[in-house]
């Protein structure tokens, strides 16, 4: 820009295409740099000790290799591997043997007898129970170190390939959700006439495009992402039946189920209500709809919630309420936001009214989020050391900063809405009126030709709305207040790809524990965990086993507990219902209903058990072998 001349900016055409140019090469910039900086995703579950440890050196073969981790895992075949110095296997090469006993999760594998000298590798893969999945490897020698073919991974699972697109349409759901959300929202709630411009359509209706179809890769991508990291597994139809049962499994599926849902809301939302005009209906209408469509966003972001962080760790039910506000306020203010700054740069009509009832709706859901974000701030990383010495908590400090920063920029946004005003618009309209009244309509009614006159009509609307728009677009509060919600728009874009990094990144409150850190606040201040054992008889072809049963910590409040099934040879048995029910027959209390979550073969948990007081529980386990085939078994089990 010259110093001597003054600078008239661009033209109003050009305007759009600029704001949305800028935006793409910010989010792709964003992106790029997030994917080429940070590594696969780091998982809830940590490798907390093995026997042998890495690097040891022992006497003489050990007849197994145990793994310990810092929180409850789902194992299959080949989740843990031992390769001898040539790379071959050592194992037995079956699944690996659930050692679990009370708060410990431990699993091994048998190794053959009569094994050489020499190093051998443990390579080791597993899911989380937040979703995310886990690997890594050491070596151990026995009687000497030795040379060996065999080469560490140096690909993490989730990562490569498969990582990276599945990290991307994590991303776009994220991205789809808010446009989505946030943009039926902001029609519903902020400019009713909004649903009638078909900016304002296209965008809700590329929210959810994009929210189904990174839900659909996801899906598709689960089985590899995490297991072989190759996409030729994607169409597996054995893998996906496995993802299927499992919590991530059934929270994409629900997912879309639910966009099925909103489907519909949204041909009712730009058909039916946009074309309604009495507007006593319209108010009844828009009361369903935000009633119908806020009981669908709830749904969408309790997917969410079920099966990541919000599902596991420390007051998990509360934790998982309070993550599916956090997720319906950033949708309102985020998406909100886009909604306005599509408005206000692709349509001439939303009014200050408008953009007045958006700036409420926004601070609302700063004030949600804030509430919401320091509880989950608190659960997550739980010590100032945790804050600033993990990389959760490094990028919990950047969110905030950005955070301050969109806060800071949206204070500017407030001050041009004080400003706005329609008197421009209102005054061109008024003298648009006449004219068109008196002698265009008798122009096009002498027009014999109906196509001719429709033509007409068609170029004087779009004559009547460039006005209007270049009217607008010379009132300098609006074009103030286009330039400040483009940049909150541009600050969201970051704020967004860093929310979602979070969600993939081992909190810093396990990460410190795993390291041997700060002890856990859920440490149990009365009682300790409990385990039980019970053994079964369905009567049925196959219907002997055991159940074996943790609760921890083994206190009143909330507690995690699992459940394994051994059949009669030793090995995981799955079964195709499993219930529990504890009663404390003393006080009148219960039963009280678990239906745990299958998380592998012969594995099933359950997170936020409520124990309302300490006793003696009664555990009762109803277990059906087949269709006809079920037995309740019972023990007590002294609790706090």
């Amino acid at each position: 820009m010259s110093a001597t001349a003054p600078y008239a900016g661009p033209s109003p055409i050009r305007r759009p295409l600029a704001a949305a140019a800028l935006l793409a090469a910010l989010v792709s910039l964003v992106f790029g740099l997030l994917l080429a900086g940070a590594g696969p995703a780091s998982a809830h579950a940590a490798l907390t000790g093995s026997d042998p440890a890495d690097g040891a050196v022992v006497d003489t073969a050990p007849k197994e290799v145990t793994l310990s981790f810092s929180e409850a895992i789902a194992v299959g075949d080949d989740s843990i591997r031992v390769l001898d110095p040539s790379g071959k296997r050592a194992d037995t090469d079956t699944e690996p043997k659930d050692l679990s006993e009370g708060s410990t999760v431990r699993y091994g594998v048998a190794l053959h007898s009569g094994l050489p000298d020499g190093t051998y590798t443990v390579a080791w893969q597993a899911i989380s129970a937040d979703s995310h999945p886990i690997s890594g490897a050491f070596t151990f020698s026995i009687g000497a170190p030795s040379d060996t073919t065999v080469a560490l991974p140096s690909q993490e699972a989730g990562g490569g390939p498969v990582g990276v697109v599945y990290d991307i349409a994590r991303y776009a759901a994220y991205g789809g959700f808010v446009l989505l959300v946030g943009g039926s929202a902001f029609v519903l709630v902020c400019w009713r006439g909004g649903a009638t411009a078909l900016p304002m359509q296209r965008l809700v209706v590329r929210g959810w495009l994009t929210l189904t179809a990174a839900t659909l890769v996801m899906l598709l991508l689960r089985n590899p992402y995490t297991g072989s990291g190759k996409f030729a597994d994607a169409f597996d139809l054995a893998g996906l039946q496995s993802v299927l049962d499992t919590k991530p499994g059934a929270a994409l599926v629900s997912r879309l189920l639910l966009l099925g849902a909103a489907a519909l809301f949204i041909a009712v939302l730009f058909g039916t209500y946009a074309r309604r005009e009495d507007e006593r209906e319209k108010k009844d209408l828009t009361f369903g709809l935000a009633v119908g469509g806020g009981v669908v966003a709830t749904g969408i972001a309790a997917t969410w919630a079920m099966s990541e962080h919000a599902s596991t760790g420390i007051q998990a039910n509360i934790a998982m309420p309070v993550d599916v506000l956090h997720l319906l306020a950033v949708a309102a203010w985020l998406g909100g936001l886009a909604s306005l700054l599509v408005a206000l740069y692709r349509t001439p009509d939303i009014g200050s009214a408008a953009v007045r009832r958006f700036s409420a709706v926004a601070f609302g859901s700063v004030v949600v989020l804030a509430a919401t974000g320091i509880y989950q701030s608190w659960r997550q990383v739980g010590s100032w050391s945790a804050l600033t010495g993990t990389r959760y908590g490094q990028l919990l400090i950047l969110k905030v900063a950005l955070i301050t920063v969109l806060l800071a920029v949206a204070w500017f946004s407030r001050r041009w809405t004080g400003r706005l005003t329609d008197s421009a618009v209102a005054s061109e309209d008024a003298s648009e009126e006449e004219p068109e009244s008196e002698s265009e309509p008798e122009s096009v009614s002498a027009d014999p030709d109906p196509e001719r006159a429709a033509q007409l009509a068609r170029q004087r609307a779009a004559l009547t709305a460039t006005k209007k728009k270049r009217i607008r677009d010379a009132d300098p509060q609006r074009s103030g207040l286009r330039r400040s919600v483009l940049a909150e728009a541009a600050v969201a874009v970051v704020l967004l790809a860093v929310t979602t990094m979070l969600t993939s990144t081992e909190p810093g409150r396990t990460e410190e524990e795993a390291a041997g850190g700060t002890p856990s606040a859920s440490a149990p201040a009365a009682g300790g965990p409990v385990n039980l054992k019970m053994p079964f008889d369905t009567g049925g072809q196959n219907g002997k086993g055991t159940v074996r049963i943790d609760i921890e910590p083994g206190r009143t409040g909330s507690n995690d507990l699992h459940v394994w099934i051994d059949g009669s040879d030793g090995k995981p048995m799955d079964v195709p219902e499993l219930k529990l029910a504890l009663t404390l027959e003393s006080k009148d209390i219960g039963p009280l209903p678990v239906v745990p979550d299958r998380l592998a073969e012969g594995h099933w948990s359950a997170s936020a058990v409520q124990i309302p007081m300490a006793g003696d529980w009664k555990i009762d386990v109803t277990v059906r072998t087949s269709d006809i085939d079920q037995v309740t078994i019972d023990k007590n089990a002294k609790i706090g």
